[in-house]
């Protein structure tokens, strides 16, 4: 009797968990991206399965409503806005002009799409009982965490009366700033407010 043998050139099935972990991941990114094009009332669950490449069936069977896909898509949001800013900060230059490079990445960030895409859903949030649940501890998670990053990049001593507010008020000015950038290209603008901030928190976060 004769055996059969795997062909070892054979591509491998991908298991079943893995492909339904990648589904639903392409299912989140494209909801993230039509929230920064489209807004939130512009973000369909049909748009989204069609971005993803998913049936309408396979997404509906994860997601069975619009505000189910979004209050997913908000945590996927989070965890990249961190995971992003993370990278960032960590790419850092050190020496005398740090602290004009922390800054400027806290601009970017806070004028990319992914911020964007948040915005749209805080704006939602404000009259979705559901969504503001949802988004409400993850965003308090999300400030905790800039916060953490912003302190240690500047290497700012909390300990000393003000320097907490000073850190708080930097990130208040960029989120201000990449509010106002979603309505014209204010990037000139914003990276001459962020240079003279960075002259003062240098004089006033100096030893």
């Amino acid at each position: 009797m004769s055996s059969v043998h795997a062909d070892p050139q054979a591509p491998s099935r991908v298991p079943q968990a893995d492909r339904t972990r990648a589904m639903r991941a392409r299912l989140l990114e494209a909801t993230v991206e039509l929230l920064a094009e489209r807004g939130f009332a512009g973000t369909t669950t049909t748009l989204v399965s069609e971005r993803a490449g998913v049936s309408r069936g396979a997404q509906l069977h994860h997601f069975p409503t619009k505000n189910d896909l979004v209050v997913a898509a908000v945590e996927h949001l989070t965890e990249r806005r961190g995971a992003e800013l993370a990278e960032a900060v960590a790419q850092l230059p050190a020496g005398g002009r740090r602290t004009r490079a922390v800054v400027e990445v806290l601009g970017d960030h806070f004028s990319s799409p992914v911020f964007a895409a948040a915005l749209e859903l805080w704006v939602a949030a404000r009259t979705d009982e559901a969504l503001l649940a949802a988004l409400r501890p993850l965003e308090q998670r999300v400030g905790r965490e800039a916060h953490r990053m912003t302190v240690a990049a500047l290497g700012a001593d909390e300990s000393r009366p003000g320097v907490r507010e000073l850190v708080q008020a930097t990130l208040d000015l960029v989120r201000g700033l990449g509010l106002a950038s979603t309505i014209s290209d204010d990037s000139a603008r914003r990276r001459r407010i962020l240079r003279e901030w960075a002259d003062v928190l240098d004089k006033e976060l100096a030893p």
